[in-house]
């Protein structure tokens, strides 16, 4: 068959559809991105307002915000609160099993789900393998430091004749620690300068744990946003008489500085906790101090700070044997108000010989592994009774 000659017009009509086809053809096949991409700067009528609008993800697929220094700001309304705070222990080398005993349960019982910090110092280096075996126990962040010597070491205006003689005496008279200059040094560095120390100052809250210490219940809550929710100063477990022949002139150096700064005695303070004749003579009352939770603001503030230099400008740190816990908790008593302090009865805890154990419900809920009878709250020498009495003091 003969095909008809196709005239000059034929021959245009073909060639524009052949090129229409091709251009409909590369459209369709080039990326979804380029086209977009084509598209804005096709529409170069859109104003600035829409063409922002059109480059804004979904909202379901916008980022978190970021905070200036690169980490990621969570605005989940239900996102746990986490105070400015860390455990802290003082231990040795030479301490390292009990140690490892005390951070593992305390890891196991409350921090792995809440993952604070750790700080532990000393007056010695610490050994490569105390660190490794410390380290491997926890997620949270883990820090070492050594204690200055100026805040460890008896003080070369000391007497060291008279404070000889006031080891020697203890000595003799039985009282445990009685002849050791260590046990002082540590006893005068947590009563005026643990919370001055480089690695501490960043935070505001502490939970002083010890090496051989027992942790009995699960603690589901946060203590130091409980602490800070409520306005608390200062935590306990454990209260007892001190020995009186180590203290002999404390509340007397005590009266004298609150009769020069009256000022800082709060109207509604804890006296009855730690005199039972309205402040003439000290019943001997302290918070056990190896297990304490409390506000280091308080320590580094102008009351607690002038009256640990008065204190220290008496010596009897070393011509006695002043221990931490009844500075403490003299300051706590007198410098805060009576509701500032708290009773953590509900985390079991135990240090030598003396426990605390929660009781009933708060015992089951705890799942708490020691025996409810094995509590020295209300044993002969426990000061808790002395602290239940406190008018406005709520058991709860």
């Amino acid at each position: 068959m003969v095909l008809p000659s196709l005239t000059v017009a034929h021959r245009r009509s073909i060639i524009v559809v052949l090129i229409i086809v091709s251009c409909v053809c590369y459209y369709m096949t080039i990326s979804p991105e380029d086209g977009y991409s084509s598209s804005k700067v096709l529409s170069t009528e859109q104003s600035m307002d829409e063409t922002l609008l059109d480059l804004a993800p979904p909202a379901e697929t916008l980022k978190p915000e970021l905070h200036p220094f690169g980490n990621v700001i969570s605005h989940d309304p239900s996102a746990p609160h986490r105070a400015n705070a860390t455990l802290m222990m003082l231990a040795r080398n030479s301490y390292l099993d009990g140690v490892v005993w005390s951070v593992e349960q305390l890891e196991a019982k409350f921090n792995h789900k809440f993952n604070y910090p750790w700080v532990f110092l000393s007056d010695e280096p610490f050994s490569y393998e105390f660190k490794r075996r410390v380290k491997v126990l926890t997620d949270a962040d883990v820090s070492f430091g050594l204690i200055p010597r100026e805040t460890w070491v008896q003080p070369p205006w000391i007497d060291e004749e008279r404070a000889q003689k006031g080891r020697n005496m203890l000595t003799q008279e039985g009282i445990i620690y009685g002849g050791s200059v260590s046990y002082r040094n540590m006893c005068r560095f947590n009563s005026g300068f643990f919370f001055h120390h480089e690695l501490l100052t960043p935070y505001k809250w502490y939970w002083r744990v010890e090496p051989d210490v027992r942790f009995y219940c699960d603690i589901e809550y946060d203590p130091f946003v409980f602490m800070e929710d409520h306005d608390k100063i200062y935590g306990f477990t454990i209260s007892m008489p001190e020995r009186e022949p180590t203290i002999t002139s404390l509340w007397s150096v005590v009266k004298e500085f609150i009769s020069d700064h009256p000022e800082y005695v709060s109207p509604n303070n804890s006296l009855d906790f730690i005199s039972d004749d309205a402040g003439d003579t000290y019943n001997m009352c302290h918070f056990w101090s190896n297990f304490e939770i409390a506000n280091m603001d308080f320590w580094r503030g102008e009351a607690y700070t002038k009256f640990f230099n008065h204190l220290e400008n008496t010596g009897g740190f070393y011509y006695e044997r002043w221990g931490d816990a009844p500075v403490h908790s003299i300051a706590a008593a007198l410098f805060t108000r009576k509701d500032q302090l708290h009773f953590f009865k509900d985390i079991g805890y135990k240090y030598a010989e003396f426990a605390h154990c929660p009781q009933g419900r708060q015992w089951r809920e705890g799942h708490c592994s020691c025996n409810p009878n094995d509590n020295f709250d209300f044993a002969q020498k426990s000061c808790l009774r002395h602290f239940l009495r406190l008018d406005d003091w709520m058991f709860g």
